[in-house]
């Protein structure tokens, strides 16, 4: 009995040696077959990390975060674009407060919360997403500074739970006056939403900004990160807590960024507060009741500033054409023919996609 059983001990362990021989050997020729293929100039299948890079696309992608250099306010720092200098410095003073960084809008000099908001959060998604992409041809960091050149402005534009200053500048003044930013002289007056007059869809906007650009700073700086959160939750409960069209209730807005509805901002806010923090309450906020009210199912519309709902993605640096392919040549067309920061952020976007091929970043998936 006791040969038997020493018999069958030696069998087994010979067994388990001749598999852990098997496993060695298949993780070798594994390591092995990718070491052998990891000179080929064929670009790595998706996903994977980034494979051959495409140098036209990579030189769009440069020139067009170069876009962003050039919209800056505030005292610049490293400035590169050299027809640039300081401007907007005391952007704020009235309410005590520095709102001398961000971006001005297009071709003029006013700075508006609601498209500025949607630019961060498309720019930060376009980090997450193709981050590695970027950083493969040196575009990440400009992307991140650019990010948050921009939500410094926000928090400051945030100085309590239920208020955000959503505009600096008078746009009808402002639009008269055709001279560089570093030289403007008319008044810089300050536009704010609060409880008494709500503004849902610019504070929803704003949240998703901060609550999307945190997770672009969450490792690098993680202090930073929190603070972004932070406001993005107190934004969001703002918002939705205190529900009411911006452009109704500043019907001066209405004239340059008008809102259709705060519906889909909200769902936009919360989703990105989803993946943020990973809290389910935002996740159902989504998908339960507000869904069924907010999100058009099945019904896509344009993908913009307004409506950051479905899968159209408009623009490139400038407006462009229509979906039937019009265009009219004006600079009175300022929709299709005026460069913007949020058009800008879509194609920075765009271009990461294509100078590469990778996987999204395994934190933000």
């Amino acid at each position: 009995m006791g040969k038997e059983s020493k018999s069958k001990g030696c069998l087994g362990w010979f067994l388990v040696i001749v598999i852990l021989a098997l496993v060695v050997g298949a993780v070798v020729y594994a390591i092995k077959q990718k070491m052998d293929h990891s000179d080929d100039d064929k670009a790595a299948p998706v996903p994977g990390p980034p494979g051959a890079i495409d140098k036209k696309y990579a030189d769009a992608l440069k020139i067009a975060m170069q876009f962003f250099d050039v919209q800056k306010s505030g005292k610049l720092v490293d400035n590169k674009i050299s027809w640039r200098g300081d401007s907007g410095l005391k952007d704020g003073s009235e309410a005590k407060l520095d709102l001398s960084k961000g971006m001005y809008d297009a071709g003029d000099h006013m700075k508006f919360g609601f498209p500025l908001a949607f630019t961060a959060t498309v720019l930060s998604w376009a980090i997450l997403e193709y981050g590695d992409q970027m950083e493969a041809v040196n575009q990440l960091e400009p992307a991140q500074e650019s990010l948050k050149w921009i939500t410094d402005y926000l928090i400051n534009a945030h100085p309590s739970e239920n208020v955000l200053y959503i505009q600096v500048g008078d746009p009808e003044a402002d639009h008269k006056c055709w001279d560089r930013p570093e030289d403007m002289t008319e008044k810089r007056p300050l536009t704010m939403v609060n409880t008494s007059v709500p503004g849902t869809e610019v504070a929803a906007e704003t949240a998703a900004a901060m609550a999307s650009a945190s997770l672009v700073f969450k490792t690098a700086d993680s202090t930073y990160s929190s603070t972004l959160l932070k406001h993005a939750k107190q934004l969001f409960t703002f918002a939705d807590n205190h529900r009411g069209s911006y452009s109704e209730n500043i019907p001066e807005v209405a004239t340059y960024y008008n809102s259709t509805g705060y519906g889909d901002e909200l769902l936009w806010a919360a989703s990105w507060l989803y993946h943020a923090t990973g809290d389910q309450s935002y996740l159902r906020y989504v998908t339960g009741k507000n869904g069924e009210e907010f999100a058009e199912w099945g019904s896509p519309t344009w993908f913009s500033w307004d409506n950051p709902n479905p899968n159209v993605a408009i623009g490139a640096l400038l407006g462009g054409p229509f979906l039937n392919e019009t265009y009219i040549d004006s600079r009175n067309n300022s929709m299709q023919a005026e460069p913007t920061t949020y058009n800008g952020a879509i194609i920075v976007g765009l271009l990461s996609s294509l100078v590469t091929t990778s996987s999204a970043v395994k934190s933000f998936t």
